[in-house]
């Protein structure tokens, strides 16, 4: 088939490079958003799959929206059968959604109709699921309620981030799109209604989401800095600035400190939650690199009576 591929961030990328490397289909553009400002000079940097794209010599398109006129009649004149789509980063109008045949086909990064928004991942990890993976599904106006092509399940490890979960995912997930792309050429692959029990929806994590509240149990606390970590980043707050948790760990086996008292041993940092203690691991205050907790609390001196998120 012809398809264009749409997609934005790095972890698109290892769904365009199984679909280039198929052999069966070709690429004929990429969509992607348009070049943003980076970096501290804020200069314009394009897409990780919009430079993936030009090293491979494909055509580029990034329309600022995609309901703009110019982008319409190019994607008709290429006539795509099918166009793929992970983590576009943009609605997609009807007028778009009809051109090709096989219309919009997205890989999402849950076992839909489970977590079905923005940040399917980051919420799994968040609630604590045990079972997460990708579907491949016909791309409706509803939010990821389209019919479902097919699915891949992935564990969610007990250390797992929301990035080393999304990494898994999104090679996981390439190689389900493109035996999906196969599955609708050779006509073997049908799509699927979506159930109407089991709908949860993960809008986008917010910083207000990512700030940590101490009188919630250890377990929410750990899911909370894996899942927001590395974006947007769970923090707290010690005298009076934020304090970015990089990494955290349990200590079930104490159960001395209130909710956000801090015990300084002389390698270690734990604090209190309404359960039982973490540990600091790693840390980032502001305006700084991140480091170990331990450093960072040697460095601050933290007086007795003092308490992070007061």
């Amino acid at each position: 088939m012809k398809l264009v591929f749409a997609g934005t961030p790095e972890v698109a990328v290892p769904a365009l490079d199984a679909l280039l490397a198929s052999g069966r289909h070709e690429v004929a553009a990429v969509v992607t958003r348009p070049d943003a400002p980076a970096g501290r000079g804020r200069r314009l940097v394009a897409s990780p799959v919009a430079e993936r794209a030009e090293e491979a010599g494909i055509e580029v398109l990034k329309p600022v929206k995609p309901r703009d006129p110019e982008f319409l009649d190019r994607l008709r004149e290429i006539g795509p059968d099918c166009c793929p789509v992970v983590a576009y980063g943009a609605l997609l109008p009807r007028v778009a959604l009809d051109i090709p045949a096989h219309g919009w086909v997205n890989l999402h990064f849950s076992l839909l109709p489970a977590w079905r928004g923005a940040a399917p991942v980051q919420h799994a990890i968040m609630a604590g699921d045990e079972i997460t993976g990708a579907s491949t599904f016909l791309i409706e106006e509803g939010l990821d309620s389209g019919p479902v092509y097919g699915t891949v399940t992935e564990t969610v490890r007990p250390t797992d981030t929301s990035g080393d979960l999304l990494t898994r995912l999104a090679f996981a997930g390439a190689g389900l799109l493109a035996a999906t792309m196969d599955g609708i050429e050779d006509g073997t692959l049908k799509a699927v209604p979506q159930p109407a029990d089991g709908v949860t929806v993960a809008p986008k994590i917010t910083v207000e989401d990512a700030r940590v509240d101490w009188s919630a149990p250890a377990l929410r606390v750990d899911r909370v800095v894996r899942g927001c970590t590395p974006a947007p980043g769970a923090w707290t707050t010690f005298r009076g600035e934020r304090l970015k948790l990089v990494q955290v760990a349990l200590v079930p086996d104490r159960t001395d400190l209130a909710p956000g008292q801090p015990a300084v041993g002389k390698h270690s940092v734990h604090v209190g939650t309404g359960s039982y203690a973490v540990e600091l691991l790693w840390v980032q205050a502001q305006g700084k690199k991140p480091m170990r907790a331990a450093d960072w609390a040697r460095g601050v001196r933290i007086a007795e009576g003092e308490t992070l998120g007061a």
